[in-house]
């Protein structure tokens, strides 16, 4: 297997990059708005953040429901995707003058319940309190010789038979003896390269 973080990112890019790669189109930022969908982004909520992607008139009118927003929604300039795109500011305005009267909570479980994809942005602390990952264990503990028990972000990717490495970041220089060793030195060359404290 051969990969970098260039093709990574490249990858990444999704439709993006195939927008060029297919018709020469070269696409603006979007921050985090849909380059080409909206309502899809970030939404300020009674007590934080949140995401959602709402694109296609049946979602559209799913969002609606859910927020309560029937009269508002008559507006032309949310009657189809194409001009909700068109009026993005004027949508994601409209949307935030509702999302920001209800916690994040409430509206992701009324949102999620009518299928509209959504979610709550998290500070780290809250990352490590979701439920989900405290199951998948990504908060690792590792016991440090010199910290004692610490936690360490373990490896994204799990290998069925596999046992993840739990140990901390080597102290500087604490595996040379048996790296020298590993390329042949002997214990005596290794002791006169300390000696002459070329390690």
């Amino acid at each position: 297997v051969h990969t970098s973080l260039l093709e990574a990112m490249i990858a990444m890019m999704d439709f993006q990059a195939t927008r060029w790669t297919m018709k020469g189109d070269i696409p603006g930022q979007a921050g985090n708005d849909h380059p080409t969908t909206t309502p899809t982004g970030l939404f300020r909520t009674k007590d934080g953040l949140m995401n959602l992607a709402g694109g296609g008139q049946q979602m559209w009118d799913r969002i609606v429901a859910t927020l309560g927003i029937e009269e508002e929604a008559k507006d032309p300039a949310f009657a189809t995707d194409k001009s909700r795109h068109a009026n993005r500011d004027k949508t994601n305005a409209l949307l935030q003058s509702r999302l920001i009267e209800k916690t994040t909570a409430e509206w992701v479980e009324g949102l999620n319940k009518a299928g509209v994809p959504s979610g709550p942005v998290y500070s780290m602390d809250q990352v490590f309190a979701d439920t989900q990952v405290k199951h998948l264990g990504m908060a690792m503990p590792v016991a440090h010789p010199a910290l004692g028990e610490i936690a360490l972000v373990r490896a994204p990717m799990q290998i069925a038979g596999v046992a993840c490495a739990r140990t901390p970041t080597p102290e500087r220089g604490e595996h040379t003896d048996q790296i020298l060793s590993e390329f042949g030195f002997s214990a005596a060359e290794i002791a006169a390269l300390r000696a002459a404290r070329a390690i």
